[in-house]
């Protein structure tokens, strides 16, 4: 008989070596998108995975084989509480990196958000870094958001921070200090029409094998002593085992983003015009209360998670067109 190839891996998984536990339920955002307005805008906001529907719309995308027609597509809902905005942050940049140069916080801090954290804000914290933003490259508003808002029961609030782009530096600071201790609804950053990239924590699936975890081929019954292992784990030479060989391990869990998910629908439940609660409320997380939104498509992590949306970063269209929505099956 012939020398046996080891399996290999589906083609592109090694993308997101090594596939570790993430550090936090809450997502990291590393990379923010450039706004050429002359006017401020805070660029993220986040909400909590409630369920899935299917959303009947008309295709508005051109040059596609469905334009104009009938399109039934998946739809994740998203429970977005109002974020208050904490404080302000600024940033300076050299060789390097960055460096936080000033914190501003809100005075009157809500009691849930202050019995969890500490906020302390200095006596002429913002005159102080008025006199600094000659040397400031970038402005972020600290906002918090509290799971309680959105019907969960965990009571300690997340808390992020989201760029500020749009104007020059003294038009975002004098920006975000209008907004000191005060609530942002999600349709004060984002509208219908609108795609977002979202961050989120994906399930976890625990330990798995290579087979599961990599998508390697098992081996032909009584080939070898296991079925479920690679072949080979790689020549005798060099020494050791490459990090491009698929292994056991954790599989979930992990920090993602994914990008490019149209809000097809925002709105609220009191208005009565729209039903987006099943009877009994959906599962694992119950009745939707208050703004949510429906993205297009499947956004990672399980139910009740936090996810953090972030205008859009890659191929941003000209101009937003709201969808047609003909139904909502629940």
């Amino acid at each position: 008989m012939g020398a046996r190839k080891h399996s290999q891996p589906r083609r592109g998984s090694l993308a997101y070596s090594p596939r570790g536990r993430a550090k936090s339920m809450e997502a990291r955002i590393r990379a923010w998108p450039k706004v050429n307005s002359e006017e401020p805008k805070i660029l993220a906001h986040c909400g909590f995975k409630a369920g899935c529907v299917q959303i009947v719309s008309i295709d508005d995308r051109d040059k596609t084989p469905n334009a104009g027609k009938q399109l039934v597509s998946l739809g994740t809902v998203l429970v977005t509480p109002p974020v208050i905005i904490l404080g302000i942050r600024g940033y300076s940049k050299d060789v390097d990196g960055s460096h936080a140069e000033f914190d501003v916080y809100a005075k009157d801090i809500p009691k849930y958000i202050a019995k969890e954290i500490t906020l302390k804000s200095k006596e002429g914290a913002i005159e102080n870094a008025e006199k600094h933003l000659k040397r400031i490259k970038e402005i972020f508003a600290v906002v918090a958001v509290s799971p309680r808002a959105a019907g969960l029961e965990q009571k300690k609030p997340y808390i992020f921070e989201a760029l500020v782009s749009g104007g020059d530096i003294q038009k975002q600071f004098a920006h975000v200090k209008e907004l000191l201790g005060k609530e942002i609804k999600i349709d004060q950053i984002f509208e219908t029409g609108s795609t977002v990239d979202v961050a989120a924590i994906t399930k976890g699936k625990g330990w798995q094998g290579v087979i599961q975890r990599w998508g390697a081929k098992k081996k032909q019954h009584k080939s070898r002593k296991t079925v479920r292992e690679l072949g080979s784990l790689g020549p005798i030479s060099p020494q050791y085992v490459m990090y491009t060989v698929p292994r056991a391990g954790q599989m979930g869990f992990h920090q993602r983003i994914e990008y490019d998910k149209r809000i097809m629908i925002m709105g609220n439940t009191e208005d009565s015009s729209l039903k987006i609660n099943p009877d009994g409320g959906y599962k694992h997380f119950g009745l939707v209360k208050g703004d949510f939104i429906i993205l297009k498509g499947s956004v990672p992590g399980t139910y009740r998670r936090l996810i953090k949306l972030r205008s859009q970063i890659r191929n941003a269209p000209p101009k937003i067109s709201k969808p047609n929505i003909l139904e909502v099956v629940i």
